[in-house]
């Protein structure tokens, strides 16, 4: 089977409506993370230094944490954001439910669990394998 046939099966698993839907789900999760990504960013940005001024070692440990933890919440944000606007350009392109890696289709239970996927089960199997 061609790339353009595998291409053809897998969009013809998903009706109009229901790229639809995914589409919406994918543009409300990114409006939520980007309201996610602003609150951590201001909480980073509002732990000035002038406030850590005499606290102990326990309180400065604490502080530090906590503006890691912000951090790493934002680049999770971030890269979840990344790859839902690439599964909206995999709808646009009309290669949503492709597997990026064989070009066989991805198993629509797999996409309606995890909408970003790129990859099917077997090749994100051996992805993970190695």
């Amino acid at each position: 089977m061609t790339a353009v046939t595998q291409t053809t099966t897998a969009q013809s698993m998903w009706s109009p409506e229901e790229l639809a839907e995914v589409r919406a789900a994918l543009e409300q999760e990114i409006a939520e993370l980007n309201r996610d990504i602003m609150r951590h960013e201001a909480e980073i940005a509002s732990g000035d230094v002038i406030r850590g001024a005499g606290d102990d070692q326990a309180d400065a440990g604490a502080k530090t944490y906590e503006r890691e933890r912000e951090i790493a919440l934002t680049l999770n944000a971030r890269d979840l954001v990344a790859q839902n606007e690439r599964a909206i350009a995999r709808i646009d392109a009309g290669t949503y439910g492709v597997c990026e890696s064989c070009h066989k289709p991805i198993g629509k239970e797999r996409l309606q669990a995890f909408p970003r996927a790129t990859l099917c089960v077997k090749c994100k199997q051996k992805e993970e394998r190695r």
